[in-house]
């Protein structure tokens, strides 16, 4: 049987599109003085918020710079200005804050509350420049941290080397000439391979990962 999410009214949910924001400089609001907020605090200062931070009460890990304190019950106001929105309180300020955030079409992820969520975090890794997100539309954190964990483990530890291979074709094939799109990946394929390849000069392949599409 199929686990995919469905509406209430039976039908396939729609599925949430995937992207990555740029956040560095764009202001964002954390509700919630907590160790959850604590962890969203950091990875949103990271990845160069600005960060406004409202809870009546902090830990003391949140006093630090770059975030914007203000020690008080939510206000609707607090949305002014906000690109997007984390609300790690209590279920019923997690409401709130949705609802006064819908209203103002700001993006809100409210935490382990994804039916006042209109963002999902997913887990992350990040390796030399790669980004890979898992995400189970908030039905399944557990699991998708899980499936971060395998994925991080199947990376190879060289992965910049990879990195570097595809940015080098990627801009030779921006010249004319260049291959089409359709036979790119068969050759970047090839490229990494090649990366493992024994050279002349040594007397004794290397161990090396097959490279598989």
């Amino acid at each position: 049987m199929s686990a995919a999410a469905r509406t209430d009214a039976g039908a396939p949910a729609p599925e949430p599109f995937p992207a990555f924001l740029k956040l560095a400089g764009r202001e964002v609001l954390v509700v919630g003085g907590g160790k959850v907020a604590a962890g969203k605090v950091d990875a949103l200062l990271a990845a160069g918020a600005r960060v406004r931070l409202v809870a009546p009460e902090l830990r003391p890990e949140l006093e630090r710079d770059g975030v914007e304190r203000l020690r008080r019950p939510f206000e609707p106001r607090d949305l002014d200005g906000a690109w997007l929105a984390v609300a790690a309180a209590t279920p019923e300020v997690n409401r709130e804050v949705s609802r006064c955030a819908e209203a103002r079409r700001v993006f809100v992820n409210a935490v382990d509350d994804p039916s006042n969520a209109s963002v999902y975090l997913g887990g992350v890794v990040r390796r030399d420049g790669v980004t890979v997100a898992v995400s189970t539309g908030g039905r399944a954190p557990a699991l998708a941290g899980l499936l971060r964990e395998a994925l991080e483990a199947l990376l190879p530890s060289d992965l910049s080397r990879w990195t570097a291979e595809a940015g080098r074709l990627r801009d030779l094939w921006r010249r004319p000439g260049a291959p089409p799109l359709a036979e790119r990946r068969p050759l970047l394929l090839e490229a990494l391979n090649r990366l493992y390849a024994p050279r002349r000069d040594e007397a004794a392949p290397p161990a090396a990962p097959e490279v598989h599409p």
